[in-house]
C-alpha cells in the first residue's frame, strides 16, 4: 500500500533463543495554516501531498503478498502450536513494529523488554496487565457521577474524556487496543444512545471490552447484548412480544447480531473465502425467517433498577436523577428489578427457531438466552469472521487466507480443547509469521492506514502527554471539517466507521482487488484537515488542547542533532519504515531551522514540532506496516 517509488528498510531476520530449564476548533478544510518558521509551512505542504499520493497509490504494485511466512522462520507459537523456542527480535525497528501492532504507542523500556523478553512472553505480561483505571473509576474520580448543576448525566463530554484518558494514559496499552478494536466489531455510538448517564452506560460498555478482551468471546457476546448501552442503541432494551394485534418483536439487534457480531451475511470457508452454491454463487448464513425467529428471544427486557435511588437536584428544577448505575447493570427480563413493574412480562413465550435451533414455546428469558448465544457462539462461521477483522485491526488489511485460516483455528480451539479463548485469537493475531515477517515492510500488499483516532493517541503516549485538570478535556473530535474525523465510540452508525470489505474507487486497490477499510474516511478535505489539526495539537494550540500538555522531555536533548532527533521519531512512530528520500526532506526542513544546544527551549520545540508534524504526515507512517 506504499508508493511505489519510496525506498524501505533492508530486511533482518529475527533471532530465535532457546529456553533454558530454568525458564531464564479549526480552518477550512482547504487551508494550511503555516505560520511560525518557515519550515512549517514545507512541512504542512510536503504532508497534504504525501497523504494525497498515498490514497491515489494505495493497493498498487506487485510486491507479493506479504505472506511469506517469515522468510522460512519456523512457526512462532500463534497459530495453536506452542514453539519450543523464544522468538526474539534482533532490531529495535522489529521490536516496534511489533509494539505498533499490538499495542498503542511504542517506548525506549518497551523496545527494550520485547528484545529481552521475546515477543510472546512480551505480550504474555502485556495481556495479564488488568485495566489500570477503569471509565467507572474515572467518572467517580473526577466527579462526573455527581448529581448537580453540570448536569453531567445529559452529557456526552465525560465518555469523550473517559476515552481519550484511556487510550493517551496508563500501562495496559495492550489491552485497550484489542479493546478498541472489538469496540469497531461490536459497535455501539455516544452519537446515538440518548439517556440519562449516558457517559456511564457508554463507560460500562468500555469497561466490559477491557474485561472481556482476553477472555471467551461467548462471555463478551452476552454481556454485550445485556449493556444498557448496546440495549437502547438497538432496541433490545423495551423489545416486547407480539400482541396479536399488530405489534412484533423489534428485529433490530437480532439481525446486527447475526450480521455484525458473530457471523456475517454469507457462509465462509475456514480461511475466510467465501463458501458457494452449485451455481457458483455464496450462501447466505441467514434469512428472513431467521431474523424474526431470533428477534423473538430478545424481548423482555429493560433497566436493572436493584439498589438504584434518586437524589434531587436542586440545580436542575428540582428534577429527581437516578442513580448512574442503572444505566451500568446488564438489563433484566426479571419485572421485580424493574422500576416500574407489569402485570406480566413482555419476552415471548412463542417457539423462537433460526439457524437450525428451535426453542420450545414456553422457555423463559434467561433459558433462551443461554440458548440463542450458544447457537450463535458455536456457528463455524465465527472464527473467520472475527479473526478476519482483527487482523485488519491490528495488523495488515488483507491477510492471506492461510493467516486467517491459523487465527480461525485458533480461535476453535486454542490448543487445550476450548473454543472462543480471545486471550488466545489476538496471540495467534499478533504472533503469526504473516505479521512479524520483515517481507510485509517491502510488500505493496500488505499493511493498513492507519486510524485517526490511534494517530492521535499514539502522538499523546510517545510524547508524554497530561492533562493539567485530570479531567483530559479533549472532547468529541469526529468533524472532519476541523478536528480528527474521528473519534473512540463516535461511530455514525452500527456499521463502524469503515467497512471491512471497503474498495476506493479508482484506486491501483481496487485494480489489484484489495481492500483498504479505513480509505472509507479518507478523501481530499479530510486530508488537509487532518494536517491543519496536527499542526496545532504539536504545537498545543487547538481548543481540544487546551487541558492537555505535551512536554517533549525526551527529544529536547538532541533538538539540537537533526539525524539524533529524525532517528528517534522514526523508531518510535515508523518502527523505521520512513523511506531514505522522505528522511532526507525531513532532514533539509530540519536543517532550515539550525538550533544550538544552548539555545532557549522555544527554539528547540519549533523544531521538535516541524519534525514530529512532518514525519506524522509522510505517506510512510500513514501506512503501518
Amino acid at each position: 500500500m506504499r508508493d511505489q517509488t519510496l525506498e524501505t528498510a533492508s530486511a533482518t531476520v529475527p533471532v530465535r533463543e532457546s529456553v533454558g530449564e530454568d525458564g531464564s476548533q479549526g480552518a477550512h478544510p482547504a487551508e494550511l495554516h503555516t505560520e511560525g518558521a518557515t519550515s512549517a509551512g514545507l512541512a504542512a505542504r510536503a504532508a497534504v501531498g504525501s497523504l494525497a499520493l498515498a490514497t491515489a497509490a494505495c493497493g498498487g504494485g506487485d510486491g507479493g503478498s506479504g505472506s511469506s511466512g517469515g522468510g522460512g522462520a519456523p512457526p512462532t507459537g500463534g497459530g495453536g502450536t506452542p514453539a519450543p523456542t523464544v522468538l526474539k527480535p534482533q532490531t529495535d525497528a522489529q521490536a516496534a513494529r511489533f509494539i505498533l501492532q499490538a499495542s498503542i504507542a511504542a517506548s525506549d523500556g518497551a523496545i527494550a523488554e520485547v528484545k529481552d523478553l521475546g515477543y510472546e512472553p512480551w505480550l504474555d505480561a502485556q495481556m495479564n496487565l488488568g485495566n489500570d483505571r477503569s471509565a467507572r473509576a474515572f467518572f467517580a474520580d473526577r466527579g462526573y457521577d455527581a448529581v448537580d448543576g453540570n448536569r453531567h448525566y445529559f452529557s456526552r463530554r465525560p465518555a469523550d474524556n473517559m476515552m481519550w484518558s484511556q487510550l493517551i494514559r496508563g500501562t495496559s496499552g495492550v489491552r485497550k487496543r484489542a479493546a478498541l478494536a472489538l469496540s469497531e466489531f461490536f459497535v455501539v455510538s455516544l452519537n446515538s444512545v440518548s439517556i440519562t448517564w449516558r457517559s456511564q452506560a457508554l463507560g460500562e460498555y468500555w469497561d466490559i471490552l477491557n474485561e472481556h478482551a482476553f477472555g471467551n468471546y461467548r462471555d463478551l457476546l452476552e454481556a454485550i447484548t445485556l449493556n444498557p448501552a448496546m440495549g437502547v442503541f438497538l432496541n433490545t432494551l423495551g423489545n416486547r412480544k407480539a400482541d396479536g394485534k399488530g405489534r412484533v418483536p423489534d428485529e433490530n439487534y437480532g439481525r446486527e447480531v447475526m450480521q455484525l457480531f458473530s457471523i456475517g451475511l454469507y457462509e465462509l470457508n475456514i480461511d475466510g473465502s467465501l463458501r458457494t452454491d452449485s451455481a457458483g454463487d455464496p450462501v447466505d448464513t441467514y434469512d428472513n425467517d431467521d431474523v424474526t425467529g431470533i428477534a423473538k428471544a430478545f424481548t423482555g427486557y429493560d433497566y436493572d433498577y436493584s439498589g438504584v435511588g434518586f437524589t434531587t437536584n436542586a440545580g436542575d428544577g428540582g428534577r429527581q436523577v437516578q442513580d448512574p448505575d442503572y444505566a451500568r447493570q446488564p438489563m433484566t427480563a426479571d419485572l421485580a428489578k424493574w422500576r416500574r413493574p407489569r402485570g406480566e412480562g413482555f419476552h415471548s413465550d412463542e417457539e423462537k427457531s433460526f439457524l437450525g435451533t428451535t426453542i420450545a414455546p414456553g422457555t423463559g428469558a434467561a433459558e433462551t438466552l443461554r440458548l440463542t448465544l450458544d447457537a450463535l457462539y458455536n456457528h463455524p462461521n465465527v472464527g473467520p469472521f472475527l479473526g478476519r477483522q482483527m487482523i485488519q485491526r491490528l495488523v495488515t488489511s488483507n491477510p492471506s487466507p492461510a493467516y486467517v485460516q491459523r487465527v480461525a483455528e485458533t480461535f476453535n480451539n486454542n490448543g487445550s480443547g476450548v473454543r472462543g479463548d480471545l486471550r488466545a485469537m489476538f496471540k495467534a493475531v499478533l504472533l503469526d509469521d504473516e505479521a512479524l515477517s520483515d517481507s510485509g515492510v517491502s510488500s505493496n500488499t500488505f499493511g493498513k492506514l492507519r486510524e485517526p483516532m490511534l494517530r492521535f493517541a499514539q502522538f499523546g503516549r510517545t510524547f508524554g502527554a497530561r492533562s493539567s485538570s485530570g479531567n483530559w478535556d479533549v472532547g468529541d473530535l469526529s468533524s472532519s471539517s476541523n478536528r480528527l474525523g474521528q473519534s473512540p465510540l463516535r461511530s455514525p452508525s452500527v456499521f463502524n466507521f469503515f467497512r471491512p470489505g471497503y474498495v476506493p474507487l479508482n484506486s491501483q486497490a481496487a485494480d489489484n482487488g484489495l481492500v483498504a477499510p479505513e480509505f472509507q474516511i479518507v478523501n481530499e478535505s479530510t486530508v488537509a484537515t487532518y494536517v491543519n489539526f496536527m499542526e496545532r495539537s504539536i504545537e498545543g494550540r487547538g481548543s481540544w488542547m487546551n487541558d492537555i500538555e505535551i512536554p517533549y522531555a525526551s527529544e529536547l536533548g538532541i533538538a539540537h542533532d537533526s539525524t539524533a532527533l529524525l532517528d528517534r521519531l522514526d523508531l518510535l512512530l515508523t518502527a523505521r519504515q520512513l523511506s531514505q528520500s522522505t528522511r532526507s526532506t525531513i532532514l533539509a526542513a530540519l536543517d532550515d531551522n539550525p538550533v544550538a544546544a544552548s539555545d532557549p527551549e522555544e527554539d528547540k520545540l519549533r523544531r521538535i514540532h516541524i519534525a514530529v508534524l512532518l514525519v506524522m504526515a509522510s505517506n510512510d507512517y500513514m501506512v503501518q506496516k
